[in-house]
């Protein structure tokens, strides 16, 4: 008869979620598998099993707050009108942000060294902007979704830090924004925004 699996996948997302956690609460000090080991019930042993060591670790919890980002921008309705759509994802962006504050922080800010977002994580947050820019033919998609990156993330950034209480200000300024750039973008809608 088999031994059951102890090491499950449960297990390693409540690993992920507490390394976040730690990180974006307490600092990279707080990080240590002895401390994330005890703190979910479990030994050293199972996060060696898991990850092989710290550092894959850590890469692990940056790629998967990446792609768990991505996957909300993956999720927006799109409208077909490229304004309108690169709105739509800055607001699923301040959504995702909002949702799980502790990763947004430890994804831009370094939080330990030794990792580094390379081009493929960075596109499940920039990569849907770009396309939709792409499909309607703009003549700069990238410039277009860093425009819209920019803008949002700033703002989310405020918002985190309790600078910015006004959530209907940030559909307002990504959509100053993108007619800044040249964008044809209607106003926003009177009623409350489905991403606030």
């Amino acid at each position: 008869m088999p031994r059951p699996k102890t090491h499950d996948e449960a297990l390693r997302v409540r690993l992920l979620a507490r390394a976040g956690e730690l990180l974006s609460g307490e600092g990279p000090d707080a990080l240590s598998l002895r401390r994330l080991a005890a703190d979910v019930g479990t030994s050293t042993t199972a996060v060696y099993s898991l990850f092989g060591g710290k550092p894959a670790l850590v890469r692990e919890l940056y790629v998967d707050a990446f792609h768990r980002f991505g996957n909300r921008l993956t999720e927006v309705s799109l409208t077909g009108d490229a304004a309108e759509d690169l709105v739509r994802l800055g607001l699923a962006y301040r959504s995702a942000a909002l949702a799980e504050p502790h990763l947004y922080l430890i994804m831009f800010t370094k939080a330990v060294a030794g990792f580094e977002p390379d081009r493929e994580t960075a596109a499940h947050v920039l990569g849907p902007m770009v396309e939709v820019g792409r499909l309607a033919g703009l003549s700069d998609p990238e410039t277009a979704a860093m425009t819209v990156w920019g803008l949002v993330h700033g703002l989310v950034s405020l918002e985190l830090n309790g600078n910015l209480t006004d959530a209907g200000q940030v559909e307002r300024v990504l959509r100053a924004g993108l007619a800044g750039f040249g964008v044809s973008v209607a106003e926003p809608r009177a009623t409350t925004s489905p991403y606030a």
